[in-house]
């Protein structure tokens, strides 16, 4: 699940001026793979990670502003394969072996230890509330703080609402799109059938699955359209790299038991947390949001009654950057 936004006018009133990085570089992850980080804001300031979503979405420039640059040491890296990390996810015969969470969360270590940095923030919306839960979970103590927007755990129930069905109630219209490339007698599992066309080197094949799966998603991220939006994320190599990544995760369930983000949050329930959710976010609806509530009542929980899933909707945005503010002042 991801919740980008091309560029990020509209909240010029709510986020900080947009910034440049005065530290780029490539982590040498081990399995041929080179993560992109960057560093922006303060270098002295305090730690901060963002986490974006998908898998498979990458991070944009306008990902730094939710950080008082003064404040915060603003990290952000583009997870394997996807965005300026190589090999791109977006080569016909990619290879999706070494991309995993688990591999992701070591590399997350590996880039804190590297950066010679003793604890950080971690903020990750969408499916970053799923890597900041996983990456928390085992490692506690590197954890200052935790914010949370859209919650996503990759629960079989969270899957099947989005990608199987549930949320077509909602958006009938789109879905039919959604459903086209692939064949009726396929369309009682549609992960695994989206699987088999994400899969098939042949971009004849490949393309018109991934631009279909990544219009779905971008279409029904926001409360209101956002032709721009979606615009930016079907880019046709960032929608190949963004569908076969997120696909191959849901096919795996994340690598998590069934439950485990939640059930595991005695691990972190001595950090201070917020989770923001939107009240009509029709890709991770709030019930998960609500079950991570009711199993973590130390965290804030921000309920957003105007909005649906994406970072870049007002009132997300501003419940957002009130939690790092509250943090780093």
């Amino acid at each position: 699940m991801s919740g980008s936004s091309g560029v990020a006018a509209h909240l010029d009133d709510i986020l900080y001026p947009p910034i440049e990085p005065y530290e780029t570089g490539f982590l040498l992850a081990g399995d041929g793979q080179r993560v992109y980080w960057e560093q922006s804001g303060n270098p002295e300031g305090k730690p901060v990670v963002f986490l974006h979503g998908g898998p498979g979405a990458g991070t944009s420039a306008w990902h730094r502003r939710f950080f008082d640059p003064e404040v915060y040491r603003i990290v952000l890296f583009d997870q394997r394969g996807c965005g300026k990390s190589t090999p791109h996810v977006s080569a016909p015969d990619a290879d999706l072996r070494y991309n995993t969470t688990w591999h992701l969360v070591a590399d997350m270590e590996l880039l804190r230890k590297n950066l010679a940095i003793e604890q950080w923030q971690v903020f990750g919306g969408s499916w970053g509330s799923a890597l900041a839960l996983a990456y928390a979970q085992s490692n506690p103590s590197a954890v200052s703080e935790i914010v949370l927007r859209g919650i996503f755990t990759l629960r079989r129930h969270e899957l099947e609402w989005f990608y199987e069905g549930g949320a077509s109630a909602i958006f009938p219209d789109l879905w039919e799109d959604y459903l086209a490339p692939i064949p009726v007698l396929e369309r009682s599992r549609l992960i695994e059938a989206y699987h088999r066309r994400l899969t098939d080197p042949d971009p004849d094949v490949h393309r018109p699955a991934a631009l279909a799966w990544t219009t779905w998603e971008a279409s029904t991220l926001t409360l209101l359209p956002d032709p721009e939006l979606v615009g930016s994320m079907t880019e046709p190599d960032a929608a190949v790299a963004f569908a076969r990544i997120e696909n191959h995760y849901f096919m795996h369930g994340g690598w998590f038991r069934e439950g485990q983000l939640i059930d595991d949050v005695a691990a972190i329930r001595g950090i201070p947390a917020v989770i923001v959710q939107g009240r009509y976010d029709v890709c991770t609806p709030i019930m998960t949001a609500w079950d991570l509530h009711r199993a973590w009542p130390e965290a804030e929980f921000v309920v957003v009654p105007d909005a649906g899933h994406a970072a870049g909707e007002p009132g997300i945005a501003r419940a957002l950057r009130a939690a790092t503010d509250r943090f780093g002042h």
